[in-house]
C-alpha cells in the first residue's frame, strides 16, 4: 500500500463516484478504479458498496476514510515541520490551549520550556475538540482546555479543578456580595459561541438549567476578552474561571459566586505514546506548576 492508494480512496470517498474522483484526480477512471479494488484486496475488505448512481462506503470504508484522513493529514504536518527544523535548526514543541487558561500557569510553562530546552516553542489557540484532532495528526504535542471528550487514542488529565466566578461591571450591586445562580439569572448575559459537541457555552448554561433557571442571552462572543469588554460596557454579566482576576482591570468585577462547589476543570490532552524528552521536561515543569497552583503558591 502507498500514499497515493489513500489519497486516491479519500477522493473517492469525498465524491462517492468514480467519474468526478477521477476528473478531480487528473486521471481516467478505469485505473482508478483498479486502484481501489487493489486497496482492497491489500486490506481484505470491502470499502465501497457499488450502487447504480454511485457509491456508498460501507462500515469498514468510513472506519478506513477517517483513519487515512488523519494519515495524510499527518504526513503533510510531518513534512512542514521537517522543513521548519532544517530551516531554524531547532526541534518543535508545540502546545494547544483555549484562552481562558492563558492567565494562569501556561506563560510559565512556556517561558521554562525556553529556558530548560533548545526546542522552539510553538502556540496554538484552539478549542479542546480540535485540540484532540491537532494531536492526532501531529499539529500539536499537548493540549490544555476544559472539556473531557472520550478518546482512545488521547489521555486527558484534569490538572485541577479551578472555581468560576461572575464578571460584573464595576459598581453593579451585585459585585459586593456573592451572588447565587438565582440572582446572576435576572441580568443578560454575556455568553460565549457554542460550536460542534460539547463546548465551555453548554457547561455555563449547565449551570443555570440544572437548577430549573433560564438566563437571557444578550450577546454571543468568540473569546474572553470581549465577553469582558461587553461586561464593562454594562450590557450584561459573564462566568469566567478564577483565574482571570490576574487581569486586574479597572471596569469589571471578578465576584465569587454564593455556591462554592461551582468549578471548572483544567484539563491536559496529550497522545498515548511513550513521551519524547522535551515531554518528559514539560511534564515534570507541568507537575510542579500544578502542585504550586494546589497549595496557592502561583509561579
Amino acid at each position: 500500500m502507498e500514499l497515493r492508494h489513500l489519497r486516491y480512496f479519500c477522493v473517492v470517498a469525498e465524491e462517492l463516484n468514480l467519474t468526478k474522483a477521477a476528473e478531480k484526480l487528473y486521471i481516467s477512471q478505469p485505473p482508478l478504479t483498479r486502484q481501489i479494488k487493489q486497496l482492497e484486496e491489500d486490506i481484505g475488505a470491502v470499502l465501497f458498496i457499488r450502487q447504480a448512481r454511485g457509491l456508498a462506503l460501507t462500515q469498514a470504508g468510513q472506519y478506513f476514510w477517517r483513519h487515512a484522513k488523519q494519515i495524510l493529514a499527518k504526513v503533510t504536518v510531518t513534512v512542514e515541520e521537517t522543513r521548519r527544523v532544517a530551516e531554524h535548526g531547532k526541534d518543535l514543541f508545540r502546545i494547544g490551549f483555549v484562552p481562558s487558561v492563558f492567565y494562569g500557569q501556561l506563560p510559565s510553562l512556556v517561558r521554562r520550556l525556553r529556558q530548560n530546552t533548545n526546542a522552539e516553542i510553538v502556540l496554538h489557540e484552539l478549542k479542546t475538540g480540535e485540540q484532540l484532532e491537532a494531536l492526532k495528526i501531529g499539529e500539536i504535542d499537548i493540549g490544555f482546555g476544559r472539556l473531557h471528550i472520550e478518546d482512545p487514542e488521547i489521555e486527558q488529565t484534569i490538572l485541577f479543578q479551578e472555581t468560576m466566578l461572575a464578571a460584573l461591571p464595576k459598581g453593579h450591586s451585585l459585585a459586593v456580595q456573592s451572588p447565587s445562580m438565582a440572582e446572576l439569572a435576572k441580568l443578560p448575559m454575556i455568553l460565549y459561541a457554542a460550536g460542534q459537541g460539547l463546548t465551555f457555552a453548554d457547561i455555563c448554561m449547565g449551570l443555570f438549567t440544572r437548577s430549573g433557571l433560564r438566563v437571557n442571552v444578550a450577546q454571543q462572543v468568540n473569546d474572553i476578552q470581549t465577553a469582558l469588554g461587553l461586561v464593562a460596557s454594562e450590557m450584561g454579566f459573564t462566568l469566567v474561571p478564577e483565574q482571570m482576576k490576574r487581569l486586574n482591570r479597572d471596569d469589571v468585577a471578578f465576584v465569587s459566586l454564593q455556591d462554592k462547589s461551582i468549578t471548572s476543570p483544567v484539563i491536559c490532552s496529550r497522545r498515548k505514546e511513550p513521551y519524547s524528552d522535551i515531554m518528559i521536561i514539560a511534564s515534570e515543569i507541568l507537575d510542579e506548576l500544578v502542585e504550586n497552583r494546589l497549595t496557592g503558591r502561583y509561579p
